[in-house]
């Protein structure tokens, strides 16, 4: 049976110029596991308010078959991972067939599809190669939400952007503009520019999101590589050198977006003054601004606790934040064997594991975390959560040490399989929201918002978008964070003995002594944190400030 695309419902007039969206990740709901972290939270907003507000928007990703990893425990609750096959029902099959070129080779490519009242989101297309036309390797593309291994990740890149671009020329369904989300899919600017011949006029349709400035999330290689891997679509690599202005041997995937598309965004007001210092090339170009994150209201908001909030009903919200923690205790007692208390403050860490997001920061003075956690007057119960890429062993030994620390402590937990199940659950349950970066290293960071979202305060360093929203003492609490230039152990010093300080001094004694006042910080957060930092604001934005030529 062939499939006929034409768009699922009419577009709102003022979204209706057609906009195809690609991203590696998309986090939609539980059972599509198609993300890792904050990259898919975002992708996943970003489609739910596009539904909302009718915009003419089609999502492009790809099919993993075995998901980014399950987080599982070995047999002394150590981290361990899983690649399980995922199988979705719910997911249509198109039949489409068309073929990209990955090292000389012909891959052969189908799509799937997820229709809009499925999740309520706009139509999203999933790529993959999980056919058996192809051997192996050619199947292994889509396997592994940022495989290991580099050759495989060149290939999904090709996959996403050259793939992508097939795909919507195979349904005829011809974007006005391509919004490339993250530079995963940066072949999609070579295929414009084979299709069009005209850099100027892959500039006019072409538009670029940066999400951080880490190193590892602004991939680097040499463009011989590429080349040999087709990763250019048949541009030649002289004309690659100059429409990217290449002078040595490295392409700077990052760089060489901003450089062929038209217009180009960062992530918080913050990041974009990052992103101007870390390539001062581009701002002369005037094509770079900012967009702030935000997250989906109607999807993570708890519903009874703003009806609470809208009834002026302290009462309420309360009753109604002690039974979102007996449900998160619930998981931690199944997971850990730990029972804990709906009265006792509550303090969450839940995010992806890297290093400069610092899920260790407080063990950094032993004796003043044990003062914290063994206090019997106004006791703390801590919680992490987080998923570090499953080759990252830093971050995985990070995790493992988390672990054995709290198998000390009654009051301290680790949880896995921190996905949107479970993050949601944390941020209902959670009193205080735990966000450390080294600051300047988080380009926006989301969890906080969705956290506010849900009646749990925010404690962070000023990073990302939360200078945008922070009140301190009002609508949440800000840590004074350490000078940049310091040494990196020095900055984490100073940070540590600044949050211990907050804790002791102002957060656990208000939470204990001052309920009328830990209850208005609650409400402010949950005030403040919408309409501005829901993503229907988010898409809007995009729609005027990108999307317009």
């Amino acid at each position: 049976m062939s499939f006929s695309f034409s768009y699922p419902y009419t577009p709102d007039p003022g979204f209706k110029k057609r906009v195809a969206y690609f991203c590696m990740e998309f986090a939609i709901h539980q059972p599509l596991k198609t993300y890792a972290g904050g990259l898919g939270f975002l992708a996943g907003s970003h489609m739910r308010s596009a539904y909302e507000l009718k915009q003419n928007v089609v999502g492009i990703g790809i099919l993993w078959k075995y998901g980014y990893y399950d987080q599982i425990r070995k047999q002394d609750q150590t981290m361990d991972v899983l690649f399980q096959e995922k199988i979705y029902g719910f997911l249509q099959e198109t039949n489409i067939k068309f073929t990209i070129k990955v090292s000389g080779h012909d891959v052969f490519v189908t799509a799937w599809y997820l229709p809009h009242e499925v999740f309520g989101t706009a139509p999203v297309f999933f790529l993959s190669t999980d056919l058996p036309e192809n051997d192996y390797l050619a199947k292994t593309i889509c396997h592994k939400l940022y495989d290991a291994n580099p050759e495989t990740r060149i290939a999904a890149s090709i996959l996403l952007g050259d793939g992508g671009a097939r795909l919507l020329e195979k349904l005829n369904w011809l974007p006005e503009v391509y919004h490339l989300n993250e530079s995963h899919g940066l072949p999609l600017a070579f295929h414009l520019y084979k299709k069009w011949g005209s850099l100027q006029q892959v500039q006019q349709q072409l538009v670029f999101t940066n999400h951080t400035p880490e190193a590892g999330g602004n991939e680097k290689k040499h463009i011989s590589l590429l080349e040999k891997y087709g990763f250019y679509c048949d541009v030649s690599l002289e004309e690659v050198r100059e429409i990217a202005a290449i002078e040595d041997d490295v392409m700077d995937y990052t760089l060489t977006a901003l450089k062929l598309c038209g217009r180009a965004n960062a992530v918080s007001y913050l990041h974009l003054q990052t992103l101007l210092g870390l390539w001062p090339e581009v701002p002369e170009t005037g094509k770079l601004t900012a967009i702030t994150n935000a997250q989906n209201c109607a999807y993570w908001q708890d519903k009874k606790m703003y009806e609470a909030l809208k009834g002026d009903d302290d009462n309420a919200l309360i009753k109604r934040k002690k039974e979102c923690k007996q449900l998160l205790f619930e998981e931690v007692a199944d997971q850990t064997g730990e029972i804990y208390d709906v009265d006792i403050l509550t303090i969450v860490f839940a995010k992806r594991f890297t290093g400069f997001k610092r899920a260790d920061l407080l063990f950094i003075d032993m004796e003043r975390f044990q003062q914290l956690a063994a206090n019997i007057n106004m006791p703390v119960q801590i919680i992490w959560a987080g998923k570090p890429y499953p080759m990252d062993y830093a971050a995985i030994a990070m995790f493992d040490r988390i672990v054995n620390i709290c198998k000390s402590y009654a009051n301290c937990s680790v949880l896995a399989g921190y996905e949107l199940k479970l993050s949601a659950m944390l941020k209902k349950g959670a009193d205080v929201w735990l966000n450390v970066p080294r600051i300047t290293h988080e380009a926006s960071g989301t969890s906080g918002m969705s956290a506010a979202m849900n009646g749990a305060v925010n404690l962070s360093i000023p990073d990302g978008w939360f200078p945008e929203f922070a009140k301190d003492g009002v609508n949440s609490f800000v840590i004074p964070a350490a000078n940049e230039n310091l040494p990196v152990h020095e900055q984490d010093d100073a940070d540590a003995a600044s949050l211990y300080d907050m804790l002791e001094k102002r957060i656990i004694p208000m939470y204990y002594n001052n309920p009328g006042k830990w209850i208005s910080l609650i409400k402010n957060g949950m005030k403040d944190i919408s309409p501005q930092f829901d993503s229907k604001r988010m898409v809007t934005e995009y729609y005027n400030k990108l999307y317009q030529q």
